[in-house]
């Protein structure tokens, strides 16, 4: 599934919205980027999760990732 997000993504083009769409979706991109930062903000240990992940990960440096990170490696 994830393989079709990718591909639908790739194929967006902004143009096709009209102006008050395109606004539409900038104020979104603007409002979801401050509740991310928000929720970071709140929860510190997401920050402390990822890079202990990302440590595991540039010790091992496991062939499939996807593998390592689904904990069957």
């Amino acid at each position: 599934m994830g393989e079709v997000v990718k591909d639908a993504q790739k194929n967006l083009n902004v143009s096709y919205l009209n102006v008050d769409q395109q606004e539409k979706l900038r104020q979104f991109k603007i409002q979801t980027r401050i509740d991310n930062e928000t929720y970071l903000r709140a929860h510190p240990e997401v920050d402390e999760i990822i890079g202990d992940f990302l440590r595991h990960l540039l010790v091992k440096k496991p062939s499939d990732i996807r593998e390592f990170a689904a904990g069957e490696s």
